[in-house]
């Protein structure tokens, strides 16, 4: 059986799936999901749910049985009362780094995989299951049918700006950091000598602050959906678009990797994190543009 741990925004939670359900093919192993960390987690909610995806609810048994080494129930008993981590099994896999861990081709058996695993390579031998396992389980909203007919009729260039919690948030802020003005500047310019006549069509969680801001871009249409509206819409709508630029964010990262249009342009910023020693030379497929 394959476990992986769920966690944080839908970006992540496509990237913890998509390796633990590459594992499972290679393997031919069930794939389990484990939320339970949602529990506790206030920030954000579980979503994988509206996908078509194949992964089961992992059990609490199964996930001690292959996370924990087993010890015995008085042992149990005893590291709870005296508030100790449980000791981790030889099956639990945890993440060593940013960049692709060759490792996880050796995987064999049980395994539960821990980490973020945001690279590509992870799952790039089983694409076509991949995007058909994050195809939409229902309908998506009146007012996205909207945006996405405006989507189709266009050249049409998905461009994502992510503040919220990357501004807002000073350990996020720290660590993220976010695309400057002249990121944006730069990858519209590289549209434009690129496509005819393109239509940018943006999503943003701050779009006050990019109406204010993005007065230098003359064709734009700013998606701006109901507060109810659910996340993975306006990410099937970036997909939906012919080109995309995107934020260092795995949400726009997947919008545009789902976009099936096989002569697309992707733009990604050349910095993703605040630190640059963090080693990003897999996290972006070697088609897309890094400026």
């Amino acid at each position: 059986m394959v476990i992986s741990n769920i966690l944080g925004g839908l970006g992540n939670q496509m990237f913890q799936y998509a390796i633990g359900r590459a594992i499972s093919l290679h393997t031919k192993q069930e794939l389990k999901l484990d939320i339970l960390e949602f529990d506790s987690y206030d920030l954000r909610n579980y979503e994988l749910d509206v996908f078509n995806i194949q992964g089961q609810i992992a059990s609490n048994f199964e996930i001690e049985k292959i996370k924990y080494r087993q010890v015995s129930f008085l042992k149990k008993i005893y590291y709870k009362i005296k508030k100790y981590d449980r000791p981790l099994s030889e099956k639990f896999y945890k993440e060593k780094f940013y960049y692709y861990d060759v490792d996880i081709a050796r995987i064999k058996g049980d395994v539960y995989l821990f980490g973020y695993w945001q690279s590509e390579k992870y799952f790039d031998n089983c694409r076509d299951i991949i995007s058909q396992d994050f195809t939409l389980k229902y309908p998506i909203s009146k007012q996205s049918n909207h945006f996405e007919k405006m989507i189709q009729e266009r050249p049409s260039i998905s461009l994502h700006i992510r503040r919220g919690d990357y501004v807002n948030n000073q350990t996020t802020n720290s660590y993220h950091g976010i695309c400057s003005l002249e990121y944006y500047k730069n990858t519209i310019q590289y549209m434009e000598s690129k496509v005819d006549n393109p239509c940018f069509f943006i999503f943003s969680d701050d779009l006050r602050w990019a109406k204010e801001n993005l007065d230098f871009i003359d064709n734009k249409v700013f998606i701006d959906l109901d507060d109810e509206t659910p996340d993975h819409e306006e990410m099937y709508l970036m997909s939906q678009c012919k080109h995309n630029i995107i934020a260092n964010s795995s949400f726009s990262w997947w919008g545009a990797w789902l976009n099936q249009n096989e002569e697309k342009i992707v733009v990604a910023p050349k910095q993703w994190f605040n630190d640059p020693a963090i080693d990003t030379g897999d996290l972006i497929p070697k088609s897309w543009i890094r400026l």
